[in-house]
């Protein structure tokens, strides 16, 4: 039996206990869940977006698009390392949230499901010692591999046994585990990954909260939060990033739930398409699976700019053969 002696270090600031309550905020006013629950397409297009943001992380160089293709059985141009990394990450996610977030065998398993012929030790602790880089120079050194099996057995038991807030349980378990580097490869994926389940466990509208698509456009900031994190052997940094994260992931999808509240279904699908890209009326027609450029102009793209919800890239050049289109920010 494992004894709870696994206390890892964080101090509850001021920061975190006002993003903890605005985070419960926002989670009560969203009503996305039912919506997502029982639409198919809205939950496999968060899904989409996951996949691409925490892989792109970790510098996988294929488009949303080409996600999306490879996920809908479509042939592209791409290294096969990087369309296999998509292939896992889909099939990990769609099982992800019959795991058990505390198991030891359950995580070797998702990593296995993750990592397969990606590398040799996919399912598998690692069998030697590994360092982060940044560059040349070693910016984290992991403990021991003959450490790590009970470095997370402790951890796993802390996180089930915590009564800590999960808001701070799962970003203290995600640091946790980055700090452990428990695999040879595939570490990110998985922390950001085993992040998301546990926070389905406290609020299932998590398991369609695209939070990666956040920490991937501050991956610079990510990064920085686990590396002050270290230096300073508390979580505390990563923790107010990390919730910060969620919370702007929240704040966005209440912005465009109130937004869709007030339109046409077709035109929340033009939206949902759209994303958070910049797309010209060809790739947007294409995510749409559309081919009557008249009519699409007409009943989606016009309608869309006449209720000013998208705008022009390129606005004093409305004709322009570079012209693409995005979602129109709300006035501060």
């Amino acid at each position: 039996m494992i004894e709870n002696t696994y206390m890892p270090p964080y101090t509850m600031t001021e920061t975190i206990t006002n993003l903890i309550v605005e985070i419960g905020e926002k989670v009560g006013a969203i009503t996305a869940w039912q919506h997502m629950n029982t639409n198919p397409r809205l939950r496999r297009d968060s899904r989409i977006r996951t996949i691409h943001a925490s892989l792109a992380i970790e510098n996988n160089s294929l488009s949303l698009d080409q996600v999306t293709d490879i996920i809908d059985g479509k042939r592209i141009l791409g290294a096969p390392g990087e369309i296999r990394e998509v292939k896992n990450a889909y099939e990990a996610y769609e099982r992800l949230l019959s795991f058990n977030p505390y198991s030891v065998n359950d995580l070797l398993k998702a990593h296995g499901i993750l990592m397969n012929d990606l590398v040799k030790e996919a399912g598998r602790f690692r069998s030697g010692d590994v360092g982060v880089f940044k560059g040349e120079k070693v910016v984290h050194m992991a403990p021991p591999a003959d450490l790590v099996p009970q470095h997370i057995a402790n951890l796993l038991y802390w996180t089930e046994t915590t009564k800590t807030h999960p808001l701070i349980k799962s970003c203290v378990f995600h640091y946790e585990f980055e700090f452990i580097h428990p695999f040879a490869d595939g570490n990110g994926r998985m922390g950001r990954m085993w992040n998301t389940l546990l926070l389905y466990q406290w609020k299932p509208i998590f398991a369609w909260i695209p939070v990666e698509t956040v920490i991937q456009e501050r991956q610079d900031t990510y990064y920085d939060a686990l590396s002050e994190a270290d230096k300073i052997a508390n979580a505390t940094p990563f923790i107010e990033f990390l919730l910060q994260a969620i919370l702007d992931t929240l704040i966005e999808i209440e912005g465009d739930q109130i937004t869709t509240e007030r339109i046409n279904p077709r035109i929340q699908l033009f939206l949902a398409k759209l994303g958070n890209d910049e797309l010209s009326a060809g790739e947007i027609m294409k995510r749409m699976g559309l081919k009557n450029r008249p009519a699409f102009r007409k009943t989606y793209l016009q309608s869309a700019l006449n209720s000013q919800l998208i705008e022009m890239t390129l606005p004093d050049k409305p004709n322009s053969k570079n012209q693409k289109y995005r979602k129109r920010k709300p006035e501060q």
